[in-house]
């Protein structure tokens, strides 16, 4: 549900029929991306349109009445550095995802980075609050999901689909979204068979990407002719990207 462009470890987070580019969208460093909307530019296999427009409405519709309204309230009270404090702590949790999908794809350099930063922003960095990794050792984040990582195998992306909350995805994507969710994501151990606890814990990681936003989504949506078709045509570049580096 966070269709914004908030970029940072990486992936489409979103809300609004496309956690955008939040997927966790997180503040590290500006990447600068040449995105269309031009549809004939780009081969995006979306067989099922008619329904993920009907979900990227819901979506649209949720970010607006729900998502955007708590993260304003979020970030009125919890000053900027508290909210990026959590970021961070979530941020740092995911590690291992990464470092998996590091190794999987024999990337022993970015694995061993990865490593480290989970590492020193686990002890120096108190628990993860603090990127002490990037900020003192310049070890820099390098997002990989298993959605990469079989496409770094060659797996296609398959149809295009928008996920209900999570917004734009692929058949593939939206496996590796499962695989690493229910083997990698640490918080799938710490809340076993606690369903509501867990939820509640992504939920307000969502928050905490939202309330760090500059409203990029609301400006997407004035600006593009058709948010659904910019911001799916968005979504295969950036993926095709990611599993290119």
């Amino acid at each position: 549900m966070l269709q914004n462009h908030c970029m940072a470890e990486d992936a489409f987070a979103t809300v609004n029929g496309s956690f955008v580019l939040l997927a966790k969208a997180r503040p590290v460093e500006p990447v600068e991306e040449d995105f269309t909307e031009d549809e004939d530019e780009l081969e995006v296999n979306d067989p099922f349109e008619s329904v993920n427009r009907k979900i990227f409405a819901f979506n649209d519709a949720t970010y607006f009445y729900v998502f955007k309204p708590v993260a304003k309230g979020y970030r009125a009270v919890v000053p900027e550095g508290g909210r990026l404090s959590v970021s961070n702590f979530f941020s740092n949790l995911l590690a291992p995802v990464r470092i998996v999908n590091s190794g999987l794809q024999l990337k022993g350099e970015d694995a061993t980075n990865e490593t480290m930063r989970l590492i020193i922003n686990s002890t120096l960095g108190l628990a993860g609050l603090f990127d002490v990794a990037r900020n003192d050792f310049k070890i820099t984040i390098k997002k990989e999901d298993f959605g990469q990582t079989m496409g770094h195998y060659q797996v296609g992306n398959g149809p295009y689909i928008v996920i209900p909350f999570l917004g734009p995805s692929s058949i593939r994507d939206g496996i590796g979204l499962l695989i690493d969710g229910a083997y990698l994501d640490p918080l799938n151990y710490i809340y076993d068979d606690e369903t509501g606890r867990y939820l509640f814990a992504k939920w307000v990681d969502i928050e905490t990407t939202l309330s760090l936003d500059k409203d990029t989504y609301e400006a997407i949506k004035n600006d593009a002719i058709d948010p659904y078709l910019f911001l799916r045509n968005a979504y295969i570049q950036h993926r095709a990207g990611a599993v290119e580096n």
